[in-house]
């Protein structure tokens, strides 16, 4: 297939004012100024249109919580336990969720899902493409990352269960606990391969879940909104040499140059919600822009469905509004998004050899009145 006679906006290379992109068993194979070199035996006549690499929310909980359902469709948050890392997203995302839908009608072809924030150890992020009835053919990464949460969630959450934790001071020894466990258990299996006359540990099944952790191959996602939270976050990840990211940081604007310093990402949002709880009273959707200008790398997310994920593009528009560079606004929802969780190498950016993931628009796609002239996902049109 080729799409031709389009303003190409590949994000990682210069603009084509009028360009041509080939595709074939879903991958991108060739990306150029017209005219095209070759033949196609498939066109696809863009007139004009912009064409964009799909948006992706690296952050949300899309088909955890099923749209227009309670209890019945609330999978997200094991609320039983304080530490569940053992836990999938895969195992409880439904990919038949009218949500998906409404994601590809807006130009969102992938997605990061998973566990809420009720428990310090949550349990394994996914990312999944927005396309697709059965769930292990929608995946690009699991596990994604090791969720965590920190500030008011998880006290909220036990204090009416009259358990620890109650407060910050338990989240954050909680955490230490288990992860602690685990480096317990990963020095006793490594003694036994080296030593035929130790037995392995028995199996524990949170120990192994955070085995990749604390060998840093699986980075953290720290929910955190509060900036002491977030400096709790950094603390604790440098206890135990983790890898990890900052979800929402509401308040790291407060302490830009420090996150900057050291090199931490902030997946930042929502900015199109209310303050809902106390935490938020610093809610500002000019957060993005001084995180930026600060040169934290951000992604911008919506934390479906506390912000629908169909308004992605316009939280990116609010972020414009509110200083963040238009370039920058479209890399935090494609090339910087896919680079921080770590699926680059499959998404977000027009380049060959990448998934032929694409949206077009006649119009900036971040105005309200945004409408996708189509929308591909994996070399297949889906809308």
């Amino acid at each position: 297939m080729r799409i031709q006679n389009a303003r190409i906006v590949p994000v990682d290379a210069p603009v084509i004012e009028n360009g041509y992109i080939d595709i074939e068993n879903g991958i991108i194979t060739a990306v150029g100024a017209m005219p095209a070199p070759t033949h196609a035996d498939e066109l696809y006549d863009a007139e004009g249109a912009s064409v964009y690499p799909g948006f992706i929310d690296v952050h949300c909980h899309l088909g955890m919580w099923e749209d227009g359902l309670n209890f019945e469709g609330d999978d997200g948050n094991e609320d039983t336990d304080p530490t569940t890392p053992q836990l999938r997203a895969v195992d409880a995302v439904n990919p038949l969720d009218r949500c998906f839908a409404e994601a590809r009608a807006a130009g969102v072809t992938a997605v990061v899902t998973g566990p809420g924030s009720s428990n310090p150890i949550g349990g394994q992020l996914c990312a999944l493409k927005t396309q697709g009835v059965c769930l292990d053919d929608m995946v690009i990464k699991a596990p994604l990352a090791m969720k965590m949460a920190l500030g008011e969630n998880p006290k909220c959450t036990y204090h009416s269960k009259s358990q620890a934790p109650v407060t910050r001071m338990a989240t954050a020894s909680v955490i230490r606990e288990q992860l602690r466990l685990a480096a317990e258990y990963d020095k006793q299996l490594k003694k036994a391969a080296e030593d035929d006359d130790t037995d392995e540990p028995d199996f524990d099944s949170k120990c192994d879940a955070l085995l990749p952790v604390i060998r840093g191959e699986l980075p953290v996602h720290f929910h955190a909104h509060r900036l002491d939270d977030i400096m709790t976050a950094r603390r604790i990840a440098k206890e135990f040499s983790l890898r990890y990211v900052i979800v929402h940081g509401t308040e790291a604007h407060l302490a830009a140059d420090v996150l900057a310093r050291d090199g931490i990402d902030v997946l930042s949002g929502p900015i199109l919600c209310d303050r809902s709880k106390p935490e938020l009273k610093e809610l500002t959707p000019a957060s993005p822009a001084m995180l930026h200008k600060a040169k934290v790398r951000i992604a911008l997310i919506t934390d479906h469905p506390e912000t629908p994920l169909q308004y992605l593009g316009i939280c990116a528009g609010l972020a414009v509004r509110e200083g963040l560079p238009h370039e920058a606004a479209l890399r935090a929802v494609t090339l910087d998004a896919a680079a921080i969780v770590g699926i680059d190498d499959r998404v977000g950016s027009l380049t060959v050899g990448k998934d032929a993931d694409l949206v077009l628009f006649d119009t900036d796609p971040f105005t309200v009145a945004a409408k996708p002239k189509a929308v591909m996902i994996d070399g297949k049109w889906v809308e």
